[in-house]
């Protein structure tokens, strides 16, 4: 299951100012298009010195704007029209020259002038620098970037890598892919602005000689959804992660581990500087209680190797005994019964919140169907791809916490 659109019924102003990552702009708005947005793309001059208004057109699907007397409005008035209903203004690429203007409330083009005109309280800003490394480091830039973080613009990037001119350095734009996934999460409510929340994905790997060892299925998405949506939410995230090939979602700090003790000596030290923990991780519960230095191989005699298996300390429970422990959610990867385990899990490991779904069911795929249980009941989050259940169990997360505050107050 991919995906839904995350930008549908999102209204997006797209600024290019001059720049050689104009080239980029065309691949974001095809991605922002496709991710459900009504893309308006408005050029200066200079952006269009590097791609055409026809080009962006036809990608977004709406005539483009480059003057601020364009006709086409009944009442001459494009800087203000074009925001009174936009959801953001994303300009990709900004110069250093368009966010020097931007800085100073200098308003001599369509594109600046709508910036300064846009309702701010609900019409995000949104900067991608591009330019040369040299021209990024100055300090005028960084003076001027630092005053529009200040007036509330958000800053993407940049990035660093090879650049147009041939040096390298910090000053590109982020990819098409990046800056979509930026724009998404601006536009998410800030549920846990100011929380920090520790997340366990993945599973572990238990070693019984130095290539073989016990493991399971589990893919780490799941977890990696839950810390890419709450770091949306506002989060500081930290994700402790088993052996899984994932990228980790941006600004999120990642640790990554391979044993069930590994990942217990990495959460339970920090557990307590967090809010919430949120164990998604399927952790082996035994790892073999030897060791073997050298691989365990055939030798003619058909005798079958014999393990001892030790149990593997508990993290979720053991985060839960914490004194000051933060706010627990466990989840339960079962086969069969889901609501009966999951509630005796709730009891067992002693935490407010169980997320039950059916491990063979879920585990590798895009999607997932979740169960909640707590001491009052269970609600069922129906099947969706496992970002958008993320999210859904960030927000459920985020008003139990206000509710534990309310009580507490």
């Amino acid at each position: 299951m991919s995906e839904p659109m995350p930008l549908k019924h999102r209204r997006i102003v797209l600024g290019l100012s001059g720049g050689i990552a104009c080239y980029k702009a065309a691949e974001l708005a095809r991605e922002l298009v496709k991710a459900g947005a009504s893309v308006q793309v408005v050029m200066t001059e200079a952006a269009e010195a590097f791609i055409t208004p026809v080009t962006m057109q036809a990608l977004s699907g709406h005539a483009v704007y480059t003057s601020q007397w364009d006709a086409r409005e009944g009442n001459n008035m494009a800087h203000i029209n074009l925001t009174r209903e936009a959801d953001a203004v994303m300009v990709a690429p900004a110069s250093a020259d368009f966010i020097a203007k931007i800085a100073h409330g200098t308003a001599d083009d369509l594109l600046s002038l709508l910036c300064l005109a846009r309702p701010r309280e609900r019409c995000a800003l949104l900067l991608a620098p591009a330019m040369n490394r040299e021209m990024w480091s100055h300090p005028a830039t960084q003076r001027n970037v630092a005053q529009v973080r200040d007036d509330g613009a958000l800053v993407l990037g940049p990035g660093s890598g090879d650049q147009a001119c041939g040096e390298t350095g910090d000053g590109r734009m982020l990819e098409a892919l990046e800056l979509r996934d930026e724009l998404i999460a601006g536009l998410q409510p800030q549920h846990l602005a100011g929380k920090r929340v520790l997340v366990t994905a993945g599973p572990t790997f238990e070693a019984i000689d130095p290539v073989r060892g016990i493991t399971n299925l589990s893919s780490g998405k799941m977890g990696f959804a839950i810390a890419r949506a709450a770091r949306e939410a506002g989060a500081q995230v930290t994700l402790v992660a088993g052996p899984v090939a994932l990228p980790t979602p941006r600004h999120v700090q990642r640790i990554d581990v391979q044993s069930a003790q590994q990942m217990h000596d990495a959460v339970v030290p920090i557990a307590a500087a967090h809010d919430v923990f949120v164990a998604t991780a399927a952790v082996a519960d035994w790892r073999p209680a030897t060791f073997a230095q050298r691989k365990i191989k055939k030798d003619g005699s058909k005798t079958t190797p014999v393990f001892e298996l030790t149990e593997n300390p508990d993290i979720l429970a053991a985060v839960a005994r914490l004194p000051d422990r933060p706010y627990c959610v466990g989840f339960a990867a079962e086969t069969d019964d889901l609501a009966r385990n999951a509630r005796e899990k709730l009891a067992r490991k002693n935490v407010p919140l169980i997320v039950g779904n059916l491990g063979p069911a879920t585990f590798g795929r895009d999607d997932n169907a979740l169960l909640l249980v707590d001491a009052q009941g269970e609600r069922q989050l129906a099947s969706a791809d496992k970002l958008t259940l993320a999210r859904e169990l960030v927000r459920e997360i985020a008003e139990r916490l206000a509710t534990v505050a309310q009580r507490a107050s």
